[in-house]
């Protein structure tokens, strides 16, 4: 199916004569092949009697030729899949069969895409990016400290370099023009925390996802706010530079040298907020980060830090 796929992706119009003979196959198993890509990946393929058939867009699939064309800094080894559960579970794997970090998994299409607190993370194919950078972290929990914050810092510089003007982040773990969520990130960890481990830096950029009512929440996308279609493949090669930048300076200084200009980034700097955690909610006004990552707010006067992966932030309706 992937054959034939790349077949198609020009966007131009081929036979199924010419298909078939290009695949070694029928014309009866072209037109198999086709009902699968349209139901396999919701792709829509147009089919003119005397043309034959065409892809209703061109598509620009993962490479890794292409990215390491575009790489300036160093090269980590790349896995890209087709179609997956989900980039981090596959990365997760590849660190339970002892591959080598520092490594990237990178996916068309997940059918099982997961974001923060267990929600999922609409995957359509060969529009969006999901990916997940898998490092090895010795040191303990300090090594760890702010560390998603910073991810965050870096896929914004990746987006800004695009074009992608109004994206800043939201606490946690997510970034935002407005209202609308453009990406986020999740991290997973495996092995000691204590002194050698693994974390998984899991990233989901909406990049050329124009509509999708599967998503239940405001989004909106790269090309959306640019307005022209994103290369995904200078996308990888970009959002590694800048991962490499940041995660060499955090290494070395830690969160705090992150603090303030985090801060400077943060969308909801200033305004009145609910934080949840499970079935409780704590009302306040954002200060800012602390120097591990976590979350000042004015709680009543009181200047309170708040951390931990199940917590959610929202706007108050009278911020």
């Amino acid at each position: 199916m992937l054959k034939l796929l790349n077949l198609l992706k020009d966007g131009r119009f081929h036979s199924g004569q010419a298909l078939g003979e290009a695949l070694g196959v029928s014309r009866s198993a072209v037109w198999k092949q086709l009902q699968h890509l349209e139901t396999e990946l919701n792709l829509t393929i147009h089919k003119v009697r005397g043309r034959g058939y065409q892809l209703a867009a061109p598509l620009a699939l993962l490479e890794s030729q292409a990215i390491a064309s575009y790489c300036e800094g160093e090269q980590w080894p790349l896995y890209i899949h087709d179609a997956i559960d989900s980039t981090n579970a596959e990365a997760l794997r590849c660190v339970a069969q002892g591959y080598p970090a520092p490594f990237l998994v990178l996916a068309e299409r997940q059918s099982a895409g997961r974001g923060r607190r267990g929600r999922q993370w609409v995957s359509p194919f060969a529009e969006n990016l999901y990916y997940s950078l898998v490092l090895r972290v010795e040191g303990g929990m300090r090594q760890l400290e702010g560390l998603s914050l910073v991810v965050g810092l870096a896929v914004m510089r990746a987006l800004q370099s695009f074009g992608v003007k109004g994206a800043g982040l939201k606490w946690p773990n997510d970034l935002l023009v407005g209202d609308q969520k453009l990406a986020g990130i999740l991290l997973e960890l495996v092995g000691d925390p204590a002194d050698v481990c693994h974390v998984v830096l899991g990233i989901g950029i909406n990049v050329n996802m124009q509509v999708n009512d599967q998503v239940d929440q405001q989004w909106t996308s790269m090309r959306r706010e640019v307005g022209v279609a994103i290369d995904r493949n200078q996308l990888v090669a970009r959002l590694n530079l800048q991962l490499q930048h940041e995660l060499a300076r955090h290494r070395r200084y830690g969160f705090a040298a992150f603090q303030e200009e985090w801060e400077q980034a943060h969308l909801w700097q200033g305004r009145k907020v609910s934080l949840i955690a499970g079935s409780s909610q704590t009302d306040g006004l954002v200060l800012g980060v602390d120097g591990q990552g976590g979350l000042r707010l004015e709680v009543e006067g009181v200047e309170k830090s708040f951390s931990g992966g199940e917590l959610s932030l929202r706007l108050r309706d009278d911020s």
